[in-house]
């Protein structure tokens, strides 16, 4: 039987799909320049011209992976600001859930893996490159905000919001990328000593 449009359209999607959350894994771990339109084929049982049928080319692919994390990290950073709560909260909810996310979506923790390899790289598209340029400092921005509020409120430790929010992201891509690279083999620790780098002693259990 013929498919009608809607589950033609799903197949497209479907696809595309599964060429993006291919492409994540080798491009997280082998980088643009160790992965091949080849590579991605075979790693999402697809042909190559099945794959060239979707994306002209890895690069195409790379760009719409980088443009996806920012959006992504972008919505998450919106999400965490409209939040009713204190910000010393903010902040813990933020921690506590990346690491939740991190720890039960494999994919979660490669978009982190490929924005630090996009950063670090010297030859990424131009289009990777202005959605970075345009973008990297947004999550930092964003947790330097909630960190100078509690600061405020005398709910979060004293220091240049800057620099805590700096070491707030260096914790989280860190976990990250354990998490990738260990899968269900990673340790998975309290994150209690991780909020007292934070908390005031008012604040602290």
């Amino acid at each position: 039987m013929a498919r009608n449009s809607d589950q033609n359209q799903r197949v497209r999607e479907e696809r595309r799909e599964r060429i993006l959350t291919g492409a994540l894994e080798l491009f997280a771990r082998n980088g643009l320049a160790g992965t091949k339109i080849s590579d991605i084929a075979k790693h999402t049982a697809m042909s190559n011209g099945l794959v060239y049928h979707y994306f002209p080319s890895k690069e195409d692919i790379f760009i719409e992976l980088i443009r996806t994390a920012f959006e992504r990290l972008i919505l998450a950073c919106g999400y965490l600001e409209s939040l009713t709560l204190p910000p010393h909260r903010k902040l813990l909810h933020a921690m506590d859930e990346l690491v939740h996310t991190f720890r039960t979506s494999p994919t979660a923790c490669l978009y982190h893996m490929l924005i630090a390899q996009a950063t670090a790289a010297e030859n990424i598209p131009a289009g990777a490159r202005d959605i970075l340029e345009q973008n990297r400092n947004i999550p930092y921005a964003t947790m330097a905000r909630v960190i100078a509020q509690g600061q405020e409120q005398g709910t979060i430790r004293p220091g240049k919001p800057d620099d805590l929010a700096f070491f707030f992201w260096v914790n989280i891509n860190g976990i990250a990328q354990h998490q990738a690279m260990y899968g269900e083999t990673a340790q998975c620790p309290d994150l209690a000593p991780l909020h007292r780098l934070y908390l005031t002693s008012k604040e602290l259990p």
